[in-house]
């Protein structure tokens, strides 16, 4: 399309335009204004709505210069804040748009009208208790402010606000809104839906249109938690900027009062005023209170948490967004999904936990000008309003029609699915008319981006959220179907290619069940027999490499590597493959490697080496087979090398665990480098 000239209408164009007549604005318009003024889209659609509403384009190119004029005479720049005030002295009186906090000092109500450049603005006390917003974080609005000396104060204060409109629609018609809904095909609403965020969804592939259709579920659906990462310039935080004038987005840290109100209950807090409140940067988190992340942990749960002595409860979602730095397929083999996080939740597997969706942020691409659209929309406003309204409804029993979940999902997970198909469900299908395989389609992108969460979880190493093989059910044909990631491949941390003499992989448990997955290598460098341990080995880890290497030096001679340990130091470095920490003793498998690196002989592939030694040579059964076997096996394992004093364990393993993994089983260190060694 050549600049200056009109896009061409599309069929979708004119249907909106005659059934949402004044409620939608052509989305071109928008960036063309906003360009040249730094106002969020919902100001500037409130405008483009009010004046370039009009199909015809002479009207149009008149509605833009009012707009164009508007936002000159009555839009006040932050740089210009002394002119405007000098015009408003000047004139006595005059209208402009701007954003209006207010604070109570001691017993009085005052302004603070930001780009106005003022923080003592008088106000009429009413519009406080009209718009609770005002004094959260405040509300952009038209506003009539007047000059007046006065004779008591010397002038001090001098400006008054006459009247306050705020920026957004006054009254919205839900049945009306449903009514019209029937009168599109799923496709055009949805496209609709596209276009109203500012997106042309001509060149998206319907996957695409749900991912972006779900940043919008926190809008819609209370005490949503949702999650995305993914690189930078995708528009992550658009949503909760520039959309609604519901939601607020904290760059930076925050404190629990802000989020959460002050203890005596007399101002709000954020989770109470806004629907959604977004965190641009998650990395931020990590200056913040550990308080705020405890009390918002109980808050993504249940929407409720303590000030002081009451349980208060907000209704606010919670949306994360964070930028990952390294390629996908990188992340999904080293580590897990969550390491941009900060480690204040990285670390919380229970915060975690909490979370309803993960949006695959990598599959977004990154804003280029052929993604936005020239065409008809919502004004945002009027969608936010709609959506805003649909906060009251639930449809979390909707997939109960036709499906049952399966066994896998535990309440969590369930509360996770539900809480995301009846958030697409209030976007997609307001008026609640969905077929059997629409309903399919949204419930199996539910339970990807809960699963998501899951699989994480999972490669943390806990065993409590092993049941990751989510699935549905067709009730009426008792058909399951079973629904997966996209990016789940590079779980193999095991490698099943050969290995270079020295390395060997292990793996430790806690007494709950956590799993440790490392990989040892070992490598010879000349010198004196010494034994050098890198950074990461440390607390018990440290001191089983420690006695294993004792047991070495003082077996040397029956071991045959006398002659090559006597000129030669040791070093030894362990990767944590889960980034769990797991206190893990590795001293068998630091044996084994030992071994193998002096011998200069690979021990077999795929192979996973337990248990520890005291410094006789006497070997140390692990607490556990079932976990670490099952974490090997998900992970590429197909042996296992294990002390004989745990083969009675052997008996709980899983049968599914048996047929992948072969168990070889030790009783001294020495045999234990024989068997797998092939010396």
């Amino acid at each position: 399309m050549s600049n200056g000239a009109t896009p061409a209408r599309d069929a979708l164009d004119d249907k909106v335009n005659r059934v949402f007549a004044g409620k939608v604005v052509r989305k071109d318009l928008v960036r063309k204004v906003k360009v040249g003024a730094n106002v969020p889209v919902f100001v500037l659609e409130f405008l483009l709505g009010k004046y370039c509403a009009s199909s015809d384009e002479v009207a149009i190119q008149m509605g833009l210069q009012v707009v164009n004029d508007t936002l000159a005479n009555n839009y006040i720049r932050s740089d210009e804040s002394m002119k405007a005030q000098a015009t408003v002295k000047d004139r006595g009186r005059h209208t402009f748009i701007d954003k209006v906090k207010v604070r109570l000092v001691d017993s009085d109500y005052w302004a603070e009208v930001t780009n106005f450049g003022h923080k003592n603005v008088h106000v009429p006390e009413h519009y406080v208790r009209d718009y609770e917003r005002l004094v959260m974080g405040g509300v952009w609005a038209q506003i009539d402010m007047r000059f007046e000396y006065d004779e008591e104060s010397k002038g001090k204060n001098p400006f008054w606000i006459d009247k306050l409109t705020p920026i957004q629609i006054a009254t919205f018609d839900l049945e009306e809104y449903r009514r019209v809904r029937r009168e599109f095909t799923t496709d055009e609403w949805l496209d609709l839906i596209m276009r109203s965020m500012g997106y042309e969804p001509g060149e998206m592939s319907r996957r695409l249109k749900l991912l972006f259709l779900v940043r919008l579920i926190p809008l819609a659906e209370r005490n949503y938690n949702l999650v995305e990462l993914g690189p930078r310039g995708t528009g992550k935080s658009y949503v909760v900027q520039e959309v609604s004038p519901y939601s607020a987005l904290l760059t930076g840290g925050t404190t629990v009062a802000n989020l959460f109100g002050h203890m005596n209950g007399r101002q709000k807090g954020m989770v109470q005023i806004w629907d959604i409140v977004g965190f641009d940067e998650v990395a931020d988190l990590q200056k913040m209170p550990k308080e705020v992340i405890t009390t918002m942990k109980t808050y993504c749960e249940s929407g409720t948490f303590q000030r002081g002595q009451e349980a208060v409860s907000g209704d606010a979602s919670i949306a994360m967004f964070g930028n990952t730095n390294q390629p996908i397929d990188v992340m999904v083999q080293t580590g897990h999904l969550f390491a941009p996080m900060p480690d204040i939740i990285r670390d919380d597997m229970a915060f975690i936990d909490r979370m309803h969706f993960y949006l695959p942020g990598w599959e977004i691409p990154k804003m280029r000008n052929d993604l936005f659209t020239n065409h008809y929309g919502f004004v945002v406003d009027y969608l936010a309003e709609a959506l805003r309204e649909m906060r009251k409804h639930n449809f979390t029993e909707i997939i109960d029609r036709h499906f049952s979940l399966g066994a896998h999902l535990n309440a969590r997970d369930r509360k996770a699915v539900r809480k995301t198909v009846s958030g697409v469900m209030k976007i997609l299908f307001p008026h609640g008319e969905v077929t059997q395989e629409e309903l399919a389609e949204v419930l199996e992108l539910a339970l990807e981006g809960r699963r998501r969460v899951k699989e994480q979880l999972k490669k943390m190493g806990s065993f409590e959220y092993y049941h990751t093989s989510f699935s549905y059910t067709l009730q009426e044909t008792g058909e399951e179907k079973f629904v997966g990631v996209p990016e789940q491949g590079g779980r193999d941390l095991i490698s099943t290619d050969p290995l270079a003499p020295g390395t060997v992989y292990s793996a430790g448990v806690t007494s709950d069940g956590t799993v440790g997955l490392y990989r040892v290598e070992v490598s010879v460098s000349s010198g004196t027999g010494k034994l050098k341990l890198a950074g990461g080995v440390a607390g018990a880890m440290k001191e089983s490499v420690q006695r294993a290497f004792s047991f070495l030096q003082a077996k040397k001679t029956d071991l045959g590597i006398a002659r090559d340990l006597d000129v030669s130091d040791v070093h030894v470095e362990v990767i944590d493959l889960l980034a769990n920490r797991v206190e893990a003793e590795l001293g068998v498998a630091f044996f084994v490697a030992c071994y193998s690196a002096l011998r200069k002989a690979p021990v077999s592939p795929a192979l996973l080496i337990l248990g520890d030694m005291s410094v006789q040579g006497n070997i140390k059964p692990l607490r556990s087979l079932t976990e670490p076997l099952q974490v090997a096996k998900d992970n590429g394992a197909k042996r296992a090398l294990i002390p004989i004093e745990n083969k009675r364990n052997f008996l709980d393993v899983s049968a599914d665990i048996m047929e992948h993994v072969d168990p070889v089983f030790f009783g001294d260190p020495k045999t234990a480098a024989m068997k797998v060694l092939g010396g």
